[in-house]
């Protein structure tokens, strides 16, 4: 399944850390030959459900698949599972959350999720299913793991990030300060280990978990390969990938790690650093700046939108949208047809949706309006959101330098907060939760 490169909608980003546990949560078991009987047992209890070893045996084998695909050494069995074991129920605890909080994906916004995951790794839904069968993964057991990310994904956008608040003063003073001066077009490509400590630990608890993250620091210092330690010790939501973080805008990180990228050389790693989550390590991969101006080809729109529902189904929403485009065809003037029938909040402005940067719309959405001419009105497309008829009205060459600068101090400052409070809100979760352990070494 790592070869499938999931293409969710854009809230999707969100959930990254989680997607390797829901992609590790049980739906669909392998059918065993008829001539073996295999009694399961369980390994661990998360509150009235249960994890079996045939659970977690399937998650290890996928975990050490990916691992294997990125060319990382698998870590020890024993060590691998209690990996996967923890990812498990960081899943089913926030699933069980959303469960009682009546988040759902219902089919029809779930065909169009892999509707989507197909089309952007340039396979036909066949192709799709053919692909995931040669990873040993049934179609019914991927179709649940979308399901549950863009569950995820949900929870996270209504739990944490829909209450993080940044204010005119934050912006102002991001914007005037040094760090935001030195930190403009500077990015950083680093890796990640997390060893964490339980909220209102013993003093040794703390240093029992603090020698565990000297260990891993230590090992790396003798030379040790930077993803297989991290997929021994992390306890990070990214540990199976080895730690990667990719490239991270240094806006958006934390201070903490910020301080300790600036002073580290590229392909060394820092000092153990102390946060509210416990203990970290990190290696610095490589660095790079740019602050060359922002010229954005923008576009500005209009559109009508149908959304769908109970009531309006699919073939409902594109038969309207159809009928009007017939209109349209003859005439009719779009901003009257918007206001009148077009169920978003610029209908009173006619549809109109102003200009338009790359990125600000949802990617079904964006490739249409790529695709139309100035004066041009689209077919009916399928978003998220429901059905559309785009008309592009012009296109412009924006520097966005100055423009962009309070926008992106916003985001990067709302992406600051986010990370750090999910981290915590995750914890929070589990120490709420009934969790027991019954896993037995092997």
């Amino acid at each position: 399944m790592a070869a499938i490169r999931a293409a969710l909608p854009r809230q999707a980003a969100l959930i990254q850390g989680l997607a390797l546990a829901v992609a590790l949560a049980p739906a669909v078991q392998a059918q065993q030959p008829r001539k073996v009987i295999v009694l399961d047992r369980i390994v661990a209890v998360v509150n009235n459900e249960v994890i079996t070893r045939s659970d977690l045996d399937e998650g290890a084998r996928l975990a050490a698949q990916q691992l294997k695909q990125q060319g990382t050494p698998p870590p020890p069995r024993g060590v691998l599972e209690k990996q996967v074991l923890e990812r498990l129920i960081s899943g089913r605890v926030l699933l069980q959350l959303a469960k009682e909080t009546g988040l759902r994906v219902d089919d029809s916004e779930l065909d169009r999720a892999i509707q989507r995951i197909a089309q952007e790794n340039k396979l036909a839904l066949p192709g799709l299913r053919a692909a995931l069968e040669r990873d040993g993964v049934p179609f019914s057991r991927f179709r649940e793991d979308i399901r549950n990310e863009i569950v995820l994904a949900r929870l996270r956008e209504r739990e944490v990030d829909n209450r993080i608040v940044v204010t005119d003063s934050e912006i102002d003073n991001f914007i005037s300060t040094q760090q935001a001066r030195a930190e403009r077009g500077e990015e950083f490509n680093f890796s990640h280990i997390l060893v964490t400590v339980p909220e209102n630990a013993s003093p040794a608890q703390i240093q029992a978990r603090r020698a565990r993250a000297e260990q891993a620091l230590e090992q790396l210092r003798s030379g040790a390969d930077f993803r297989q330690v991290a997929a021994s010790f992390s306890e990070a939501p990214d540990a199976l990938q080895g730690g990667a973080m990719g490239w991270r805008d240094a806006a958006r990180l934390p201070t903490l790690f910020l301080e300790a990228l600036q002073t580290t050389q590229v392909g060394a790693v820092s000092p153990l650093l102390r946060s509210a989550n416990g203990f970290h390590v990190l290696k610095l991969n490589d660095r790079r700046s740019s602050t060359a101006p922002v010229i954005v080809r923008q576009t500005r729109v209009r559109h009508i939108l149908i959304k769908t529902n109970e009531l309006v189904p699919e073939a409902e929403a594109r038969r309207r949208l159809v009928s009007l485009k017939e209109r349209l065809d003859n005439k009719a003037d779009f901003a009257a047809l918007a206001r009148q029938y077009s169920e978003d909040s610029s209908n009173a402005r006619g549809g109109d949706l102003g200009w338009l940067s790359p990125g600000d719309t949802v990617p079904e959405f964006e490739r249409a309006m790529n695709a139309l001419d100035p004066g041009q009105i689209s077919e009916p497309v399928q978003s998220p959101f429901g059905w559309h008829l785009i008309q592009v009205l012009e296109r412009r060459n924006e520097d966005m330098s100055k423009e962009r600068l309070r926008l992106e101090a916003r985001r990067a400052l709302h992406a600051r907060k986010s990370d750090e409070s999910y981290q915590e809100w995750v914890r929070q979760q589990r120490d709420q939760a009934y969790i027991e352990y019954r896993l037995e070494e092997r």
